[in-house]
């Protein structure tokens, strides 16, 4: 199901978020607005966590071993 998010980046997401952090937390919305903002704020967040996951699975170190560049698969380090 596609909803208003889909076409959105990262950073554009990030502001919307930060729009409806701000609403909540500066507005005297009712119940059922702050319920709405935060079903949104829920949504975006789990966008923005699916494209951090994506960006890391396409994240790829070029290693350049005997004058052969391969690619590799990143793996962070902890």
């Amino acid at each position: 199901m596609k909803d208003i998010y889909d076409d959105l980046d990262f950073e554009e997401l990030m502001i919307e978020l930060e729009k409806i952090t701000a609403k909540l937390e500066n507005e005297n919305s009712s119940l059922d607005e702050s319920v709405k903002l935060f079903e949104n704020g829920m949504i975006i967040s789990k966008k923005c966590n699916e494209k951090l996951e994506n960006a890391e699975k396409r994240i790829t170190m070029l290693i350049n071993s005997d004058g052969e560049i391969r690619e590799e698969d990143f793996i962070p380090q902890e």
